[in-house]
């Protein structure tokens, strides 16, 4: 078996290629530097060093060990503090989930700071729907999620980390992409609406259906994705709502408009622009991985609107 005084002896003999000057760098006396020599070669089962009583030359076997010795006693020198520095949240791997419109609005930030501040904790991307996500953290395949707000919060924290308006996405040449004027829920009576899945995109089925309160309009499709129903809507199969960081996607055949609310609507905010549209990051508050704390400190906390 291997042991590390017989890696430094042989380090130290290859180097200096004198016993005597090797022994004098280890402060050790020549018998036992050459008894771990010779155990390591036994160990290994190759030789490493010729020598006689006039020189010392490594072997091709032994030119090829030493640089994987070297090796291994960086790695002894080094494995500690790595392994501090991942107790203590600096280093490890963090799993992240993600949906395809958060990625847009906060990802690239993200991703940018922890590559600054924290370029030893590896992250590794999941792209998961909201409900995806809240399983994929109860099952122990996530760390964190950048999602919607969910009611799923038994073992999960969360809290907001971006605030947007509701829009409207409608089709190029629809009547209502060159209106003048921010659209309101009548806007929408007799139209074709794209709207979300109730049980996987839950948050935007909601504020879809919401929106639409007292307002006759036909669901004419369930998606699951925001991005999906821009989709839709550039192929002209409705109109949708999404958060205004779809302008950012560059869909082509779609206009993306303000909406206003009335004092008396569900989704209003007190200020006539509705309920804002918000990201959270999800957790599981039990985790034991200390990365976690560290990334949640590298992400924004917006003011109340």
């Amino acid at each position: 078996m291997l042991t590390l005084d017989q890696i430094r002896a042989f380090v130290a003999v290859a180097e200096e290629l004198h016993f005597g000057r090797a022994a004098e760098r280890l402060r050790m006396t020549q018998p036992p530097l050459s008894r771990h020599i010779q155990k390591l070669e036994r160990t290994i089962g190759v030789t490493l060093f010729e020598r006689d009583n006039r020189r010392v030359i490594l072997t091709n076997a032994g030119r090829a060990f030493l640089e994987d010795a070297r090796h291994m006693l960086t790695l002894a020198e080094t494995s500690g503090d790595r392994a501090r520095r991942i107790a203590g949240g600096a280093a490890g791997t963090v799993r992240l989930g993600f949906t395809a419109v958060s990625a847009i609005s906060l990802l690239g930030t993200l991703l940018r700071r922890l590559a600054e501040e924290l370029p030893e904790i590896d992250v590794l991307l999941h792209e998961r729907v909201t409900a995806g996500q809240v399983s994929g953290i109860a099952r122990g395949e996530l760390d964190l999620g950048l999602a919607r707000p969910t009611s799923d919060i038994a073992t999960l924290d969360s809290r907001v980390v971006f605030r947007e308006p509701l829009c409207a996405v409608v089709p190029a040449g629809h009547h209502l992409a060159g209106a003048d004027r921010p659209l309101v829920p009548d806007d929408f009576a007799g139209l074709s609406m794209i709207s979300y899945n109730p049980v996987q995109s839950r948050y935007f089925h909601e504020l879809t259906v919401r929106f639409l309160t007292n307002v006759h309009a036909r669901i004419e499709q369930h998606v699951h994705q925001v991005l999906t129903a821009v989709l839709l809507v550039a192929a002209g199969r409705g109109v949708a709502l999404a958060p205004a960081s779809v302008r950012s996607l560059g869909v082509e055949g779609v206009v993306v408009r303000d909406l206003a609310f009335g004092g008396s609507h569900p989704l209003d905010d007190g200020a006539g622009t509705g309920r804002p549209v918000e990201l959270h990051v999800i957790w599981d508050r039990g985790s034991t991985n200390p990365a976690l704390s560290r990334v949640l400190d590298l992400l924004p906390s917006p003011e109340a609107p």
